[in-house]
């Protein structure tokens, strides 16, 4: 059982990993700045790899009812705000950097488990979201590569990233699995995603982008729609398999491995103004696994 978890861990990383260096590389090296399009494809090749998966048997999709897609819909809905957001911040900022801005979501699910549920919260965990809060507040005051669009798609990103967590934990949608969740998910930003290329101008505007007919990039947008589906089927057998905190253990060594190696393959500018933001954001999602794993 004990090396099913670590292979179920690695493949989560490896996932992770893939993904994120993919998505960067379309984004920001060839420059595919089309978040309509570009999202849209990535979760057209999820819901149909979805749907195959439970048409052959290897994943279970109950919730089908009207009621409960309409209970789900305010969750799709910033399901696809996250996406839209997150890929046009991630084609402007480095990625260690937008995963310190995209960590700063726990202060929000943390601070309405405080406030609004009254819920006990441990010491570590409000460390955590004060370190993660600090670290997010003080890095567009020492990035050198510092973008305000980049900051303020990060920041419309976080924000839906904190709010479809709250909604997800909500006692109305229990019922739904993780995996009816992610089909609905699916299901409704390809329609939304589709309807908002137009009035965007991304329709007409991708005929003069100059790497359209390259297979570079034709390759890489493949891979960047398959990775993302095993990013989210690896996502939830990590979940499934372990325990909260042995799961932020996981994800937190994941983002660790790829803000490490995307310094490495991307323009990136680290001041140690920057540097230490990025520490501290670090610090603070450690407190958070810390946390996780005493309260499991």
């Amino acid at each position: 059982m004990c090396m099913k978890k670590c292979l179920v861990g690695l493949t989560f990383c490896t996932c992770y990993l893939a993904s994120y260096l993919t998505n960067k590389y379309v984004l920001s090296v060839l420059k595919f700045t089309y978040p309509t399009l570009f999202q849209g494809w990535q979760t057209l090749v999820g819901g149909l790899l979805l749907h195959v998966s439970w048409k052959l048997g290897w994943v279970e999709i109950n919730s089908r009812s009207r009621s409960d897609v309409l209970t789900w819909l305010p969750a799709s809905v910033l399901f696809v705000g996250i996406i839209y957001a997150g890929s046009r911040a991630l084609s402007r900022l480095a990625i260690p950097v937008f995963l310190t801005l995209h960590n700063a979501a726990e202060v929000i699910i943390c601070g309405h488990q405080k406030c609004f549920r009254k819920e006990k919260t441990s010491p570590p965990k409000i460390c955590s979201a004060l370190f993660l809060l600090a670290a997010a507040g003080c890095l567009p005051f020492n990035d050198s590569q510092f973008d305000p669009d980049g900051y303020f798609w990060a920041v419309i990103h976080l924000l839906c990233v904190g709010a479809y967590k709250i909604l997800q934990k909500s006692q109305k949608l229990n019922k739904l699995s993780d995996i009816d969740q992610q089909y609905l998910n699916y299901l409704f930003s390809v329609v939304l995603l589709a309807l908002a290329a137009h009035p965007t101008g991304d329709l007409f505007s991708v005929l003069d982008f100059p790497f359209l007919y390259f297979y570079r990039f034709h390759g890489s947008c493949c891979a960047s729609g398959f990775l993302g589906f095993f990013l989210m089927f690896s996502t939830m057998k990590l979940k499934s398999l372990m325990a909260p905190g042995q799961c932020a253990a996981w994800i937190f060594f994941a983002k660790v491995i790829t803000s490490g190696l995307s310094m490495l393959l991307f323009d990136t500018i680290l001041t140690r103004e920057t540097m230490g933001c990025l520490l501290l954001g670090g610090f603070g999602e450690a407190l958070l696994v810390f946390s996780e794993r005493k309260g499991s």
